[in-house]
């Protein structure tokens, strides 16, 4: 890291709530003896549902260990990107070009709901759409951009822009990649901004948000459900679980379902002016093109805010992680050798086997889970689909129709994903 970094001055909180904290007047509540809905969990995907829920005239309740946000809410890039995990080519194979393309539209959509909440409840997080660039990190990466290219603008009727090495320079301040492709419908946000916000539209229509209620056991009887907490018991018509890369085994068939992968960032100190034009022109957001990918973007005060993986595991040393992240950077942006990082933090990703998001039901518990990385836009839609189906506003979402896949080795801990990470190493050394 720069030289003149220590580690005194390098802070291993999230810097989105370290920037902007918890509002110290967030309309919190007591537990409450019954509602018609429980939600467990306080981040996009909860508080997008129990907004969709108080609206509709429903009684509900947010029940968050921690404090609100407190996941991966606020502890991502701020990137809302199109499409999900997986190819779309792969949907197209698996469900077929119909089901496929209400996939992608839904991909579309989801970003758009996020702008529209921000309007509506008037949430003032940075909400930006000034694209994304997928930036190619070989010259076969760009090859196969160009087919991709064609490829959408065939199948799924949506343009993607194609951008030459030559001209890469328009775009981002590096030397290092060999082209790229840029999509103008991703936007990007201040994620703690966005969770507060939509926690106090929650309270505003009505919703209940319990901090510091650990739900430990949840038992069904006479119809209905009854959850002990450690604040109490709460009975509820209904339960919706909604804690994707957090899950545990309060529901076992549920963590079965999904896989925490941590997810490393660090962010740099304000840039000036002149640096921030050369690294981001057009203020774009970024990944490039790898299995173990980078993302990285300006950060609405002009900070640079670099992410990724080597490694799936969610307990690497925040330290260790920084100089490797750190060391990517200057590779990228070499003008940001010698300008300190100022934080260091992991979040956890939901991944499902089927790198898809699914909602469902077990043992008559509502769900929603499996964003992989795309949670900004797909939590916001999938949290505000199950507030809907619960208030019977609609009865079918396309992600409820697919299989949700398990594996037979796995049912708590995730022992093998060491190996599959040597696996996605071993494809980006040789692609």
């Amino acid at each position: 890291m720069a030289s003149s970094q220590t580690k005194t001055q390098l802070k291993t909180t999230p810097f989105w709530t370290d920037q902007f904290s918890r509002p110290v007047d967030l309309p919190t509540a007591d537990l409450p003896t019954q509602v018609d809905v429980v939600v467990v969990g306080g981040g996009y995907t909860g508080l997008n549902a129990a907004r969709e829920l108080a609206k509709a005239g429903a009684s509900v309740a947010v029940l968050e260990q921690n404090n609100i946000g407190w996941g991966a809410s606020s502890r991502n890039g701020g990137i809302a990107i199109t499409g999900l995990k997986q190819s779309m080519p792969t949907i197209v194979k698996k469900y077929g070009e119909k089901r496929a393309r209400e996939f992608w539209n839904i991909s579309l959509d989801a970003i758009d709901l996020v702008g529209e909440i921000v309007a509506d409840e008037a949430i003032d997080c940075h909400f930006s759409r000034k694209g994304h660039v997928t930036l190619a990190a070989k010259p076969a990466h760009f090859a196969a951009m160009q087919k991709k290219a064609a490829w959408f603008e065939y199948v799924l009727r949506h343009k993607l822009h194609l951008v030459h090495q030559t001209a890469l320079r328009h775009e981002i301040g590096s030397e290092v990649f060999y082209g790229g492709l840029i999509d103008e419908w991703t936007a990007s946000l201040h994620p703690g901004k966005y969770v507060y916000g939509l926690a106090e539209a929650v309270s505003r229509h009505g919703g209940l948000l319990c901090e510091h209620t650990a739900v430990t056991r949840i038992k069904k009887e006479n119809g209905r459900f009854k959850l002990y907490t450690s604040k109490g018991k709460v009975a509820a018509n209904e339960v919706l679980v909604a804690t994707n890369g957090y899950t545990d085994r309060l529901v076992p068939k549920l963590k079965s379902r999904v896989l925490p992968v941590g997810s490393y960032t660090i962010v740099t100190e304000p840039l000036t002016p002149a640096l921030q034009e050369r690294i981001s022109p057009k203020g774009r957001t970024f990944t490039d093109s790898r299995i173990f990918l980078h993302y990285f973007r300006l950060t609405p005060d002009g900070r640079l805010l670099f992410g990724g993986r080597s490694n799936m595991s969610t307990n690497l040393d925040l330290l260790d992680s920084a100089r490797h992240l750190y060391m990517q950077m200057v590779h990228i942006f070499p003008d940001l050798r010698n300008v300190p990082i100022t934080h260091s933090w992991m979040g956890k990703v939901g991944f499902t086997f089927d790198l898809m998001p699914h909602m469902g039901r077990v043992n008559g518990i509502h769900y929603a889970m499996g964003y992989a990385g795309h949670g900004v836009s797909l939590a916001t839609y999938l949290g505000t689909e199950a507030g809907k189906l619960l208030s019977g506003q609609i009865h079918y979402s396309p992600f409820m129709a697919i299989p949700h896949p398990t594996r037979f080795f796995y049912r708590s801990r995730a022992w093998f994903l060491p190996f599959a990470a040597w696996y996605y190493r071993f494809w980006d050394w040789i692609s």
